[in-house]
């Protein structure tokens, strides 16, 4: 027998994770000012209603990876109640490849809505 409901975290996971760069894009994209980690955690929970909400200390490979592209800066502030804070900006290249990505993500999601019309 099919275990469902494993099927389904499983799912969910592989889904998340294909969309996490593009929604941590987003955000930043959203932002007015440089965020740090857990500013940008909370805004993915309050922004995608915590559809994508997830340990914050995944979003920093992927942040990582990002400024790495050359889609976002970063620069350390210090901290009063804590470790130095490292605080992240999307760039001009950033917005190019969010507005990519965007329009990628739109036309695969109508093919899937498509596909799924009449389905359940």
């Amino acid at each position: 027998m099919a275990d469902i409901e494993g099927l389904q975290r499983k799912f969910e996971k592989e889904l998340a994770s294909g969309t996490v760069s593009l929604v941590l894009l987003a955000v930043m994209g959203r932002a007015t000012e440089p965020l740090y980690g857990y500013q940008i955690a909370k805004a993915l929970e309050q922004q995608g209603g915590g559809v994508l909400a997830g340990k914050q200390s995944a979003l920093y490979p992927v942040l990582r990876n990002l400024e790495a592209a050359g889609l976002l800066d970063s620069h350390v502030e210090p901290s009063v109640a804590g470790p130095p804070r490292r605080y992240y900006r999307i760039n001009d290249d950033g917005r190019q490849v969010l507005a990519q990505w965007t329009a990628a993500w739109n036309t695969t999601r109508d093919s899937v809505q498509t596909l799924l019309q009449g389905v359940n």
